[in-house]
């Protein structure tokens, strides 16, 4: 197998187009796998351990990632709450807990409160470090998840158009979807927010200068008919410093069957998940909801970025 040339996983913009095709090529092949009778994968991780450090809240990221580690034929050592069940309540450093799991693990995933948390570990870091969210930064295998859905449901990526939706400032999904964007061509990115929400400058200059059009708006149904992919986001309440600033945001984008009736025919609505109200489970039912296919996603490109971070014998 021709070797995978990262190291970590711990933020967007270490892919470029080649690592993204990698990746989900190597997806493909695990989606493939387990509906297979038999299954080649099963035991391809029988003897390797992942060590899940979470030390803010998850359901898909942590589950899927276990899963993942599982259906591999991996072992797994977990705990609930990094934050409160590990030594970091008695003050340990990040940089200590990291050099301790790499004596008890092949692979590191974490969750961190802290932006830029999980390159640190990686630096201090002696076994593969994967990025599964670090506070408001970024999470790197949700925007792969993420692309590789749009992918599925799209002839090519090239000239998308797509509208962001909600919670840009502290949306550490969107920020990540949108290094992975750059990777392609005539891509238009719109930015609906709220004005405390808005994205930041940094993101905007790097898509300006990496080719990406990107328009900031403030009316949602002005943008749904323009659009291939919507992809909403819940307004987070924990990011906010300022409760009135989070009161002011909340709610002010929903996505109900009468928006949705705007939207292009063939056009897909997505959703990083957990949804609060901002969007009604009545679209549930419509085709171009693909939250939960997305979602389900999560499974196959962890597969692969587990196989191909512990080196294993595997096509793509």
């Amino acid at each position: 197998m021709e070797k995978f040339n990262l190291n970590h996983v711990y933020e967007s913009q270490q892919f470029d187009s080649d690592l993204l095709d990698r990746v989900f090529n190597v997806a493909d092949e695990m989606k493939k796998d387990l509906s297979a009778e038999p299954r080649r994968y099963s035991q391809a991780l029988k003897d390797k351990i992942m060590a899940s450090l979470f030390y803010e809240p998850s359901t898909r990221t942590r589950f899927s990632f276990e899963s993942a580690m599982a259906r591999l034929g991996g072992s797994i050592l977990t705990t609930e709450n990094a934050k409160e069940f590990s030594s970091a309540a008695k003050g340990e450093t990040l940089y200590d807990s990291t050099r301790v799991m790499c004596g008890y693990a092949d692979l590191i995933v974490m969750r961190h409160n802290e932006p830029g948390s999980a390159k640190s570990a990686a630096e201090a870091s002696t076994v593969p470090v994967i990025n599964a969210g670090d506070g408001s930064g970024q999470h790197p295998t949700q925007a792969l998840l993420d692309l590789y859905t749009i992918r599925d449901c799209f002839p090519t990526i090239d000239g998308l158009s797509i509208a962001m939706v909600g919670d840009l400032k502290y949306g550490r999904t969107v920020r990540s979807l949108s290094y992975l964007l750059t990777k392609y061509n005539n891509i238009t990115i719109y930015f609906v927010s709220p004005p405390v929400c808005k994205m930041d400058d940094d993101l905007k200059n790097y898509l300006t200068t990496n080719g990406v059009t990107w328009e900031e708006e403030n009316s949602l149904e002005k943008v749904l008919p323009l659009v291939d992919c919507v992809y909403m986001t819940r307004i987070q309440k924990e990011r906010f410093h300022d409760l009135e600033d989070y009161k002011r945001a909340s709610g002010k984008y929903i996505l109900e069957m009468e928006k949705v009736k705007l939207m292009k025919e063939k056009s897909i609505i997505m959703h990083p998940l957990p949804r609060v109200d901002e969007i009604p489970r009545e679209v549930d039912n419509d085709p171009r909801a693909q939250y939960f296919e997305q979602a389900e996603n999560g499974i196959y490109i962890r597969m692969a970025l587990l196989l191909l971070l512990l080196g294993n014998d595997i096509k793509g």
